[in-house]
């Protein structure tokens, strides 16, 4: 996949919860049906909030069983970065565990302008996604 339609009630979703932490990476997991993305599904961050994530696994298992009891499929997994740009850090990079799953990262530190990119990481390498909005 080397495009991401995402409708704009999804996007203003992902906006309103990084910024109700804005001090925390928040995260979470992104559902679609018939490879339309529908909606968020924010999981708590089991690391430290301030400068790491990563998604609390019992957590994590219910969401999943969620997203497939809806009849929907995992599209995404999100996070927000607090204080850095929408790009991965090496040490999310290598320690993906889920390369074959899209990775969406929502930057605050923007100057006022939020700022969000789609990639995969596969081999160690980032993959752009170009992010679109749905009309």
């Amino acid at each position: 996949m080397s495009a991401l339609e995402l409708p704009r009630p999804l996007i203003n979703q992902l906006l309103h919860y990084a910024q109700t932490n804005p001090k925390h990476e928040v995260c979470g997991l992104i559902s679609s049906k018939n490879g339309t993305a529908l909606r968020c599904y924010p999981v708590a961050n089991a690391k430290s909030p301030q400068c790491r994530y990563a998604m609390d696994k019992s957590e994590l298992a219910q969401t999943l069983r969620q997203i497939d009891d809806q009849g929907e499929e995992l599209l995404a997994i999100f996070h927000s970065h607090p204080v850095t740009p929408p790009q991965p850090s090496a040490s999310e990079i290598a320690e993906d565990q889920y390369p074959d799953i899209m990775k969406l990262i929502i930057s605050l530190d923007t100057a006022g302008v939020l700022e969000m990119a789609a990639f995969f990481t596969r081999s160690g390498k980032i993959e752009p996604v170009e992010l679109t909005l749905a009309h």
